[in-house]
């Protein structure tokens, strides 16, 4: 009797190390599909295309090369700034790539590939305002993301501003043109997905030095080394073959509403 007690116990030990070793690359075949956080109202990277009524953008581009990569479909879960994380280590998505900033404040709950997007955090003001940068916002309200590096470096950048923080960034925008706020604040292509879907862009300019760097990195669960080395082994085939600057191209050439000149180069490693 006590043989089978003893065999019973290391039979369940050998399962549960099986079971605790199993990562999440086996989860998403066993699946079927990478299920990706994205964010639904950030134009260009992530929002409701009009036509179809999906979610597109860079972000999704970025998703679908991952899911690619891993021979399973893609399914989209949408994310905001405050909630990203949070559904992230719930275990409710696979992997984020939602405008995230990699920080090291952030690596104490969760990992990141490296940088698949390098932008800086800017102003977004009405045209003849009088706000030209950080300093001009000393006594007045600027608006940005609950969430989001935006709303602690906006603090420290502008410690005599009022910082209004909303959901999205649309509704900071909306703050912003109902005279409920001086400025926006975040990074500058997010502004400038802002500034350009509106009716009236020329009312609106992007203004000042960057506040801080924003080096974008997609998220994923902590101590998964195999996954994350899939993450970063096709971003870095992306950037290698060309694809990586199709994909920004589409949403970030010269023939789209958000023109931004591809400036910086990804750190790739040999092979």
């Amino acid at each position: 009797m006590k043989r089978l007690v003893l065999l019973a116990v290391a039979l369940c030990v050998v399962l549960s190390g099986t079971i605790a070793h199993a990562g999440k690359i086996e989860d998403i075949k066993a699946r079927g599909a990478l299920i990706c956080g994205v964010k639904d109202s950030t134009v260009p990277f992530g929002f409701i295309d009009e036509q179809t009524k999906q979610i597109v953008g860079f972000d999704v581009d970025i998703c679908k090369a991952v899911a690619d990569n891993l021979g399973v479909k893609l399914e989209l879960k949408t994310v905001t700034s405050a909630t990203r994380i949070p559904m992230l280590t719930q275990g409710s998505v696979d992997m984020l790539a939602a405008t995230m900033t990699h920080k090291f404040e952030r690596d104490d709950v969760i990992d990141f590939s490296i940088t698949y997007f390098m932008d800086g955090q800017k102003l977004l003001v009405k045209k003849g305002g009088g706000v030209k940068s950080a300093a001009d916002l000393k006594g007045k309200k600027v608006a940005t993301a609950k969430g989001s590096t935006s709303e602690k470096n906006i603090k420290i950048a502008q410690p005599g501003a009022t910082v209004v923080s909303f959901d999205e960034y649309p509704q900071a925008f909306l703050a912003l043109k109902q005279g409920k706020a001086e400025a926006v604040t975040t990074d500058s292509t997010i502004l400038l997905g802002l500034r350009n879907s509106d009716p009236e862009p020329d009312k609106w300019e992007i203004v000042g030095d960057y506040i801080a760097a924003e080096p974008y990195g997609l998220g994923i669960a902590e101590n998964d080394s195999k996954f994350r080395d899939l993450v970063n082994r096709t971003l870095v085939d992306l950037w290698n073959t060309g694809e990586y600057t199709k994909i920004y191209d589409k949403w970030f050439g010269k023939d789209t509403k958000y023109y931004l000149p591809l400036t910086w180069k990804m750190e790739t490693w040999p092979y």
